[in-house]
């Protein structure tokens, strides 16, 4: 503003020396060349040139003024023409068609323009309405929180920048004001016509208008960025002190929930320390887990949620239909409840599934929320009806104990099962021998499993009722088509069944071959060179006749 003044200053000092030269010099009409009627002129068209090429959205609107403005005016002259020419009764149709065609086209520029009659600064003076202003209630709210403060923010910005653009408008004006008076002045001393074909008191009149106007415009905007700023700032205090209030709950909760962790690690320590089975202690960490992940949760739920009984609600409609989309997940879930309740399985146990035509043996490696993991283990199975493989990671959903036949081959501490060897002799084989033979060599390598089953079998008659059980080794007989069928049993460790199996049949196949009277029956074909029977080259009792066949 002193700036401004300054400048006036010297303006009015050179334009006194400009009409002191005029009147010394006795010529009231000065020459167009004189440098400092030459300078006023070149400022105002600068200045003029300034605002009207400038992208100001206070002078476009101010524009839309004009505008109006002159359509009314050009409505009422048109008006003015068609009543008197009514009135005189004048016969030119086509004008009078012409006249009403574009009366009737300003009038639509009119409707048009119709917002800018009374407050065309409207939208750019009025003060923003806060409104919905977000409420922080848990932490994932205050993110909104920040970005509702950057929003109002952003808006009173831009109301500061509209501010200081009409701010620019008004200074040009002033300038320019300044400059049509002056020029006025000189031109009413009687110098120089600068305005020949222009009013220039019409336009200084236009100007100190549009001055008025843009000064209500500015000293509205300037009252609701004052409002506005209180506002911003109530609201800001507001959000922040929720979001410092949350800040605090969070650590709190976070806190808590760090506790119940401490907490759950020390017992977990504490079982490591005093439970000396894996499987109690793996079981007990397990538990110690699933209540601790539950804790956590509740804590979270209890610290966030307003109104327990709508959570109650919305759980019960999710859950119906969640039950029949998701019956699967349920009934795993349900099936590790049993599972754990139960204890029909452990973490270590030796199982056994089938499923869809694959049968799987191995050990339990975990037992989780969904599924149950098991390590498949050489084993018979793999022999017989996996072609040679083992060693993969089976997942059992859990819900599979209630639908499919599931065995445990270690049940309650039980480390041992059933196993037997099967073979045939020929019906003119001493079986009794054979069956004796087989039944020693089965008692002399089973005999750790068989005092092993006797003990496990006394536990488990706490729980369940077991009559009393041979697990002595069994060897039984049937008479076949290929021959004396000879099956023996005895009792094996779960875990390595075909180590067993291996020993005993090779002591069985050792101990029939030594004997003369015992032959193994199994069907192949066998060229005979000498005088022998084909069953491990034992020797005949007689010569056979030349006539007759050695095959």
């Amino acid at each position: 503003m002193l700036a401004r003044w300054v400048l006036r200053g010297v303006w009015g000092f050179l334009l006194g020396l400009v009409l002191a030269e005029s009147l010394w010099s006795g010529n009231n009409t000065p020459a167009i060349n004189n440098p400092r009627i030459k300078y006023l002129q070149e400022e105002y068209w600068r200045i003029e040139k300034t605002l009207n090429s400038g992208d100001n959205i206070w002078l476009k609107k101010f524009s839309n003024v004009e505008n109006y403005e002159q359509v009314y005016e050009q409505i009422q002259q048109i008006q003015h023409r068609l009543k008197v020419m009514k009135s005189k009764k004048d016969t030119n149709t086509l004008k009078i068609n012409t006249l009403e065609r574009t009366l009737q086209a300003l009038k639509h520029q009119e409707d048009l323009l119709e917002q800018y009659k009374v407050n065309p600064f409207k939208e750019l003076v009025e003060k923003p309405q806060i409104s919905n202003i977000p409420s922080i209630t848990n932490p994932i709210a205050i993110v909104t929180g920040i970005s509702f403060i950057k929003q109002i923010k952003a808006k009173y910005t831009t109301m500061k920048h509209h501010q200081q653009s009409l701010a620019n408008v008004l200074d040009l004006i002033d300038q320019e004001l300044y400059t049509l008076t002056q020029l006025d002045l000189l031109q009413r001393e009687g110098m120089y016509d600068l305005f020949k074909d222009n009013d220039l008191s019409k336009k200084i009149y236009q100007e100190q208008a549009k001055k008025i106007e843009l000064q209500g415009a500015q000293s509205l905007l300037k009252t609701s960025i004052d409002i506005y700023a209180k506002d911003i700032e109530e609201v800001s205090l507001n959000i922040k002190s929720q979001i410092k209030d949350q800040i605090f709950k969070l650590a709190y909760v976070i806190l808590i929930a760090l506790g119940s962790i401490v907490l759950a690690w020390v017992l977990k320590i504490i079982s490591h320390k005093y439970v000396h089975s894996n499987e109690r202690a793996y079981t007990i960490n397990k538990a110690i887990n699933f209540i601790n992940a539950n804790i956590i949760i509740l804590i979270f739920l209890f610290a966030y949620l307003e109104n327990v009984s709508y959570l109650v609600t919305v759980l019960g409609f999710a859950s119906a239909g969640l039950a029949i989309a998701m019956r699967d997940l349920f009934m795993s879930l349900l099936g590790w409840l049993t599972i754990m309740i139960g204890g029909n399985v452990h973490v270590g146990d030796r199982v056994k599934v089938s499923k869809e035509g694959n049968t799987y043996v191995g050990d339990v490696l975990d037992i989780s929320m969904l599924y149950i993991t098991i390590l498949e283990d050489v084993t018979l199975t793999s022999y017989k009806e996996n072609d040679y493989r083992a060693g993969r990671i089976i997942f059992i959903p859990n819900n599979y104990i209630f639908t499919n036949l599931f065995a445990n081959y270690s049940h309650f501490g039980m480390k041992t099962v059933w196993d037997g060897i099967d073979f045939f002799i020929t019906f003119d084989s001493n079986h009794k021998k054979a069956m004796q033979i087989a039944l020693d060599i089965a008692n002399t390598h089973a005999k750790q499993y068989t005092e092993m089953t006797y003990k496990q079998m006394n536990s488990m008659r706490t729980k369940y009722s077991l009559r009393n059980t041979s697990a002595n080794p069994r060897v039984f007989m049937a008479l076949e088509k290929d021959g004396i069928h000879i099956s023996v049993w005895y009792q094996t460790n779960s875990y390595a069944t075909l180590v067993l199996k291996s020993k005993i049949s090779a002591g069985i196949i050792d101990a029939l071959l030594k004997e003369p009277d015992i032959f193994v029956a199994y069907s192949t074909t066998k060229i005979i060179r000498d005088y022998a029977d084909g069953f491990a080259n034992k020797n005949m009792t007689r010569k056979p006749d030349e006539t007759e066949s050695l095959f």
